[in-house]
C-alpha cells in the first residue's frame, strides 16, 4: 500500500488538532493554580508553625519539609509548561516545515531542548549512589555469608 500526498496532509491536520489540544492545555495550566507563576508565589514563612524564633524542632522539620516539597512545585510546573510548549513548537515546525520556521521559534525550542537536558542530567546525577567513603571496607552482610 502506497501513500500519496493526500495522506501527507491527513498526517499535518492531525498534528495541527494535537498542537490545538497542547496550545489549550498550556493556557489552562497558566491559568489555573498550578501555573509556574502562582505555584512560585505561594509561600509560607517559618513563624506560621511555631512563632518567630521559638524553638521547636518539629516546626523546623515541618517548614523544610514543606520547602522541600514547594520547590520541586515549582520545578515540575516549571518544567511540564516548557515540555508542552516544547511539544506544541515542534509541532508547529512539524506543520510547516523545519526550514519555515523563524529564528526566534527555532531558537526557543532548542532552548528549552537545553534546559530539559541538563534537568534530565541532573535528575540522574542524583539517581546515582554515593560513593563508598571506604571502598576496601566489606559490609557485614559479605561476612556472613562466609
Amino acid at each position: 500500500m502506497t501513500k500519496g500526498k493526500g495522506d501527507l496532509r491527513k498526517g499535518v491536520g492531525a498534528l495541527e488538532k494535537f498542537q490545538k489540544s497542547v496550545n489549550a492545555l498550556l493556557a489552562e495550566l497558566e491559568s489555573s493554580p498550578a501555573g509556574k507563576s502562582k505555584v512560585a508565589a505561594q509561600t509560607v514563612s517559618r513563624t506560621s508553625f511555631s512563632g518567630q524564633n521559638a524553638c521547636f524542632a518539629e516546626a523546623d522539620g515541618l517548614y523544610t519539609q514543606y520547602n522541600r516539597v514547594h520547590e520541586s512545585l515549582v520545578t515540575l510546573s516549571k518544567s511540564l509548561g516548557d515540555q508542552i510548549e516544547y511539544l506544541s513548537l515542534g509541532v508547529h515546525a512539524a506543520a510547516v516545515g523545519f526550514d519555515n520556521v523563524d529564528d526566534d521559534t527555532r531558537r526557543r525550542f532548542y532552548e528549552i531542548q537545553a534546559d530539559m537536558d541538563e534537568e534530565r542530567k541532573r535528575a540522574q546525577a542524583e539517581k546515582r549512589p554515593a560513593p563508598e567513603q571506604n571502598a576496601d571496607k566489606q559490609s557485614d552482610a559479605g561476612w556472613a555469608a562466609e
